[in-house]
């Protein structure tokens, strides 16, 4: 050793920057990284970014801890007698396809399940590898986050406009009265609703003299600022939206302008709206019924004005028909598709638009899950329905699994069944960069690299925000020794699956470029024009070159803060895909479903229902094991009403025992007056308290889990999706 280091250490690494997008909630706001040798050691919002202008939440400040985090796995794991150890990356996938192989032979596809996650959306490789992974499998057995969350909304979507992915968004920035049901974005940062900055948009709306009115059961952030906060009861959205549709009719204050040609169905929407006046859904509601004829009346007054529904109107038991009020609500006011309304975003990644005219439309229950018989929505069925698929014994049950950024033990309902049922699986692979409460179950588990060290471009949420612009980030920090970039996991992962272990992952990305420039009727040799350094590069080159933009990949790059691509435009005619060709406003489906609408209108409300509530430091399970995000009081607490409080004998900082129709639970209590009088409020994703995981922070905090007071039988009939809000329970003092 030389002699003279101690006394002169080596300098440290020189700080560098480098931009980043945010990839850890919808809002996908540009960050400024402070790198420190390979270490990202700060995190900023970036003022030049074209569409979040400097905005960042607690989660974005956090993303060096989240990449740096010591949990985070390095290395694949394989189990070997019954327990996990280190493996290389060739062992692992030569297993997956040693495995997986002769059960599909012996038990047919269907005897794997693929089971997607929310971070899924939130990657290069989760945007543009599961088709080919599903189609390399061949299984009906798909399950994804959206039952536990959106799907409500695609099915909507799908049957008024013959297209699920055509998600109309709120024009946030030149609206005049915003309507918002079931969402907290001051919390969530949007959902469904791409929004840099969506605080500081909603101030804009109020600066110009607009309106905001929430409709919420709890006074969250977003509804103190709001100029009316309607605290409905739970799950009666779409009885309220039902009232304001009636007296639209009713006082001839429908105004379908532009749309009118282009929508049928409005005579029998008016029907089926008759007696859903706002006297008679006042007491199920638990709102005036002036209060109720006011918002219509200004609804129908505004220059422009948007409905918008999100996650407290999809997880309820008229989920599906709430989002389609949402729309209709829209419509009949003439705001669908105009600037200030609800408009469909073109993202630079757009396929060539077809022709307007009728389309395939869309159907729904093409096949049915084997043990409750539940209907697929979008290709899907409910993710509340895995564990009965595994240990439910018979032809076709699922004996192996692909979780893919998935946790459903905690965020589907009744997780100790899945968790048992999870055990008894012949297989299962998970792509995780944690072993959490569902990857600890795998046989094969294969860890992405931090995000530092990831491209990042939103696939996903350019198709659902408010401005249209697109941004790319390559990796900040080169990949490590020892890890595998995510598109490569997925690839080689797609050849095992598809019996094809060994042959080069390149293939998977040239096959995908083929199919994309047969789909388009291009010459082949553009291929050979695409630039990128990697296979999803030139598959994103290839998109944008065919988008509607006419951007190259390179020109992407030269604009590291991002393109602006102007403002939301009505496109309608492009979106439609029915078979009608038109806007089909009362589809049978939705009329079918009408009638359970309407028994509620004399049905009593539960004494006590629960809902959950969204938090700033948090996203789902993710953000549990990071001490910034994990600190101070904790929020894993039974918000309770002081009234409630007094009835039950609950104290402040007592406990509480929770009771559903799957377990109970004992819990922190909360009295505040935040929540209205009949409600709770628990919140989603907690629960990290089982055996065999790897998560020192969150295990050390680990709350409790909300979604074990369900026991998978509350289902939206028409979308799948699991009953998560508005559910009844009975609570006591805790002992």
């Amino acid at each position: 050793m030389d002699p003279t280091a101690a006394a002169h250490p080596a300098p440290p690494p020189a700080a560098r920057t480098a931009l980043r997008v945010c990839p850890l909630c919808e809002a996908t706001c540009g960050l400024v990284l402070t790198i420190e040798g390979t270490r990202v050691t700060g995190a900023r919002g970036d003022r030049d970014d074209v569409f979040s202008h400097g905005f960042i939440c607690p989660k974005g400040a956090s993303f060096g801890e989240l990449d740096a985090d010591p949990d985070r796995l390095r290395t694949p794991l394989v189990r070997e007698n019954g327990v996990l150890r280190k493996a290389e990356w060739d062992e692992a996938f030569g297993l997956v396809a040693a495995r997986i192989g002769p059960l599909r032979r012996e038990h047919g596809a269907d005897s794997v399940g693929v089971v997607l996650g929310n971070p899924n959306v939130h990657t290069v490789a989760g945007a543009l590898y599961p088709s080919a992974l599903l189609a390399a499998v061949g299984t009906r057995n798909l399950f994804t986050a959206s039952t536990l969350d959106q799907m409500p909304k695609h099915v909507a979507a799908g049957l008024l406009f013959g297209d699920p992915l055509a998600v109309a968004v709120p024009d946030l920035d030149r609206t005049d009265h915003l309507l918002l049901l079931g969402a907290n974005p001051l919390e969530s940062n949007g959902s469904l609703c791409t929004a840099g900055d969506f605080p500081g948009r909603l101030r804009a709306l109020r600066r110009r003299g607009g309106t905001l009115t929430v409709v919420d059961p709890r006074r969250t952030r977003t509804a103190r600022t709001a100029d009316s906060h309607l605290a409905i009861r739970p799950g009666t959205d779409a009885l309220l939206l039902a009232a304001l549709a009636h007296t639209l009719f009713d006082e001839k204050l429908t105004a379908l302008g532009t749309l009118a040609d282009q929508v049928q169905g409005v005579t029998e929407v008016e029907e089926a709206v008759r007696d859903f006046t706002p006297e008679a859904v006042a007491a199920a509601c638990d709102l005036d019924a002036v209060v109720i004829r006011g918002l219509a009346r200004e609804l129908a007054a505004a220059p422009a004005a948007a409905v918008y529904g999100r996650i407290g109107s999809s997880t309820v038991e008229f989920g599906t028909l709430t989002n389609w009020l949402v729309d209709v609500l829209n419509i009949l006011t003439g705001n669908l598709d105009r600037p200030g309304g609800a408009l469909f975003p073109l993202p630079a990644t757009s396929p060539p638009p077809r022709p307007a005219g009728p389309g395939k439309g869309f159907a729904l229950g093409r096949w049915r899950s084997r043990v409750s018989g539940h209907p697929e929505a979008k290709g899907e069925l409910p993710v509340a329905a895995l564990a009965e698929e595994i240990d439910t014994p018979g032809t076709g049950r699922i004996r192996a699994l692909i979780s893919i950024a998935a946790n459903p033990v905690l965020s589907a309902p009744d997780g100790d069944r899945l968790d048992r049922a999870l055990a008894g699986l012949d297989f299962m692979v998970s792509v995780d960069p944690y072993l959490n409460e569902t990857s600890r179950h795998a046989d094969v588990v294969l860890p992405p690299p931090p995000p530092s060290q990831s491209a990042h471009f939103d696939y996903v949420f350019n198709g659902m925000a408010v401005h249209n612009q697109v941004r790319y980030s390559r990796p900040a920090v080169p990949l490590a020794a020892g890890l595998m970039d995510e598109s490569e996991i997925h690839a080689r992962l797609i050849l095992a699956l598809g019996e094809r272990h060994g042959a080069d992952p390149a293939e998977v990305d040239t096959a995908a470029i083929g199919r994309m420039l047969t789909r388009a009727g291009v010459p082949g040799e553009l291929a050979g024009r695409l630039t990128g350094r990697t296979g999803p590069e030139r598959r994103l080159d290839l998109m944008l070159r065919l988008g509607p933009y006419d951007l190259t990949l390179d020109r992407l790059i030269s604009h590291p803060h991002g393109i602006d691509i102007g403002p939301l435009r009505p496109r309608l005619a492009q979106v439609l895909r029915t078979r009608s060709g038109r806007v089909e406003l009362c589809p049978e489906p939705i009329a079918a479903d009408l009638p359970r609408l309407r028994r509620a209108l004399s049905a009593g409300p539960a004494p006590l229902v629960l809902v959950g509530r969204r938090h700033l430091r948090s996203n789902n399970s993710w953000m549990h094991n990071l001490p910034a995000l994990n600190s101070g009081s904790n929020t894993c607490t039974l918000q309770v009403s002081p009234q409630d409080a007094d009835r039950i004998g609950l104290t402040d900082g007592g406990r509480a025992r929770v009771r559903g129709a799957g377990g109970e639970l004992l819990v922190p209590v909360e009295v505040t007056d935040a929540v209205r009088a009949g409600v709770v409020s628990l919140p989603h994703g907690w629960g990290h308290d089982r055996p065999g995981t790897r998560l020192g922070v969150a295990s050390a905090r680990p709350g409790v889990n909300v979604n074990q007071l369900l026991d998978g039988s509350l289902l939206d009939p028409l979308s799948g999706t699991a009953v998560l809000n508005g559910f009844p329970v009975e609570v006591s003092p805790g002992q």
